[in-house]
């Protein structure tokens, strides 16, 4: 029988973790303890709290801008007037004015000096953008809806794998008991055959096969202890543990499983893959409505308050401040927005198209592991007879043998039949688990794993 459940158990490593369980732990605290203690989900968390932040950010797109500014300026050279220059520029001038304003050709004035020193307060408040504000603000939205589900995902995916490392340490324990079972059934046929042989009632070559059945037994047996070791090191690590975790749960199987409609309508309602898929197409959304918004004019309100100025006749003719209104019309751009806008919409598309596809992905996914985990429930109750015969032939065998009916062969087979069989039922167990952990991990139904459990057979009482 194949253990190649126990092979998932290699290549976890993590850091240590303050909290230690001395006592055996179930499966809904080991989840719990995951979820606390598991980088990925705290990195996913992590990001999930940036985009909020980012989503939080777009609000501020409709407030206006603020701004304190400096200028400072050198001209090549003083701006002066003189007076020749002022009644060069006059027109309309009286006959008492034209008499005057010989006085001043040769005065000069001072507008401005070379080097200029300004300061100022300036607004600038969006009113109308195209629709491009709330364009951004949806797309951050999305995102962080991306994100969200993305958490999700990678928190299903985790309750997936405790599942694996957890009930594999449990298919551990059962093999490690069945080989401990074996061994101790062909150490007591060992010592019959000695017995025997020193009767002179059977001959040497069945009680070196009755040894040599003990010692392979007996390596199966250490092996299987290994793999145990390997699984609680694994399900320790995974768990961020100082010592070494002992599951208190055991191997079981439900009678009764929900309708499989159930699971798939659960599953196409709440997957976060599809979640993820919809906050892509709001995003896309989004970036044709920025796209389209490039057509249209944006309109703002400005306004400028001089906080300093020169001590000049330019800076005392310039007002205070000023308000108004701009409009800015794009005309010819450069951005390729028609384009743009196409490739927006061809976004939308696919991601419609892998939304389709990934419905019918699912349901078939879930139809696939739901038959497998009946598959699983019918194996280990039909393999109860079974086990109920392999243990019926190995006592008539060993009686056989006692008599000199049997072979040593035939006593080690039947043997070797009943651990294989109670290994395979073993395994079915693990393989339902398994099953029924991702069909409660697609569905969003991971919290009710406990009730399951609950209502559930013990393997180890069939």
């Amino acid at each position: 029988m194949s253990l190649r459940p126990l092979a998932l158990l290699i290549g976890c490593a993590s850091l240590a973790s303050p909290f230690a369980y001395s006592a055996p732990i179930s499966f809904d605290q080991a989840w719990q303890v995951l979820q606390q203690e598991n980088n990925s989900l705290a990195a996913q968390r992590s990001n999930v709290e940036r985009y909020q932040h980012l989503e939080s950010a777009t609000s501020n797109l409709n407030l206006p801008s603020v701004s304190i500014g400096a200028n400072y300026t050198r001209l090549d050279t003083d701006v002066t007037v003189s007076g020749k220059q002022l009644s060069d520029s006059l027109s309309n001038v009286s006959p008492i004015g034209q008499a005057i304003l010989p006085l001043f050709n040769e005065v000069t004035s001072t507008v401005t000096e070379r080097d200029i020193f300004t300061s100022s307060i300036r607004a600038i408040w969006p009113i109308f953008t195209g629709g491009r504000i709330n364009a951004a603000q949806s797309a951050a939205e999305g995102k962080k809806e991306q994100a969200k589900s993305e958490l999700a995902m990678e928190t299903q995916a985790r309750f997936e794998d405790l599942s694996k490392y957890y009930f594999s340490v449990l298919l551990a324990q059962e093999v490690v008991q069945t080989r401990q079972l074996v061994e101790q059934g062909l150490t007591k046929h060992r010592d019959n055959a000695v017995k025997l042989e020193q009767q002179g009632q059977i001959a040497r070559v069945e009680r070196l096969q009755a040894e040599s059945a003990l010692d392979k037994a007996t390596i199966e047996r250490k092996k299987a202890e290994k793999s145990l070791e390997i699984a609680q090191s694994a399900l320790t690590q995974i768990l961020n543990q100082t010592s070494t975790v002992e599951p208190a749960d055991g191997l079981f199987i439900n009678q009764n499983l929900p309708e499989q409609n159930l699971f798939v309508e659960r599953t196409l309602a709440t997957y976060p893959g599809l979640a993820l898929l919809d906050s892509k197409e709001k995003q896309a959304n989004s970036l044709i409505d920025a796209e389209k918004g490039k057509y249209y004019p944006e309109v703002y309100l400005y306004g400028d308050y001089s906080l300093h100025e020169d001590d000049s006749l330019a800076s005392q003719m310039k007002p205070d401040w000023l308000v108004g209104v701009g409009v800015n019309i794009p005309l010819i751009e450069n951005s390729g927005r028609s384009e743009q806008v196409k490739a927006a919409h061809s976004a939308v598309s696919q991601v419609r198209y892998l939304k389709a596809q990934a419905k019918q992905d699912l349901s078939v996914l879930v139809q696939k592991t739901y038959l497998e985990a009946q598959q699983a429930q019918e194996e280990v109750l039909g393999l109860q007879s079974s086990i109920e015969l392999a243990q019926e032939n190995l006592k008539l065998r060993e009686k056989a043998f006692t008599q000199g009916l049997s072979t040593s062969t035939d006593v080690v087979d039947a043997q070797l039949y009943v651990a294989s069989v109670q290994t395979q039922k073993a395994a079915a167990s693990f393989n339902y688990l398994i099953s029924l952990s991702k069909l409660l991990a697609l569905s969003n139904e991971m919290s009710s794993f406990s009730q399951y459990q609950h209502n559930a057979i013990n393997v180890s009482s069939l």
